[in-house]
């Protein structure tokens, strides 16, 4: 199967009630046309999102240059529907990309993918999820359920800045040989700090935060 973006998703700034006091664009819709997508700088100060038009409410937490696009696959949405017995549109879970016939949660960080012509995006860092993402979905539970499974989707930095659009090819056209995981990363940050010294053979491709975490643990251990 050719793999492939079926929707780009973005939000607009809108209240929740996740106890942080601040507006999401955590419920993000499929839009039409082309959506520019490009660098968006520093976390802090930056321009928030990398899909222009996209919002950011909790620029503290997220968006900048690491998590400039999150893409989901459309296989874990749907066995999600399953689980939880609800329909789940495409940016349910507040994705930029919702893609087929491709490999997000399980990408290798620091793989690279085109899509279409001229877009170029590396894979940067697992999906956290927050109380903001708790508030959105509305399940009791949900954040230790998605931990558990540990299909978070991934977060992707701009390598080479171009539009995107649905149906637009996905190619994988660069992998690490760490052999590192995006859920790799998440399970190991999240749940089995045990296995943090393990992500140091990705250290060139590791988020900073996530680099320290794992250096912290050698050091803890030397």
């Amino acid at each position: 199967m050719t793999a492939r973006v079926l929707t780009v998703n973005v939000g607009r700034l809108e209240p929740i009630d996740s106890g942080k006091d601040l507006p999401t664009g955590i419920r993000k819709q499929p839009v039409e046309g082309p959506v520019e997508v490009r660098d968006p700088g520093p976390k802090h100060g930056g321009l928030g999102s990398g899909l222009v038009g996209d919002a950011i409410g909790d620029v503290e937490h997220h968006g900048g240059v690491t998590q400039a696009v999150y893409a989901y696959a459309r296989e874990d949405l749907d066995a999600y529907e399953a689980l939880l017995g609800v329909e789940l549109p495409n940016g349910a879970f507040g994705e930029n990309l919702t893609t087929s016939g491709l490999e997000v949660s399980d990408a290798l960080v620091g793989e690279r993918w085109r899509v279409g012509e001229s877009l170029v995006l590396q894979v940067t860092a697992p999906r956290i999820p927050c109380s903001t993402f708790r508030a959105h979905l509305g399940r009791k539970g949900w954040l230790r359920t998605f931990t558990e499974r540990n299909r978070t989707g991934t977060y992707l930095s701009v390598v080479e800045p171009g539009p995107v659009r649905a149906g637009d090819t996905v190619e994988v056209v660069h992998r690490p040989d760490h052999g590192v995981r995006s859920s790799d990363v998440f399970l190991a940050t999240m749940t089995r700090h045990d296995l943090l010294p393990g992500l140091l053979v990705a250290a060139d491709d590791l988020e900073p935060e996530t680099l320290a975490q794992a250096r912290a643990a050698v050091a803890s251990h030397a």
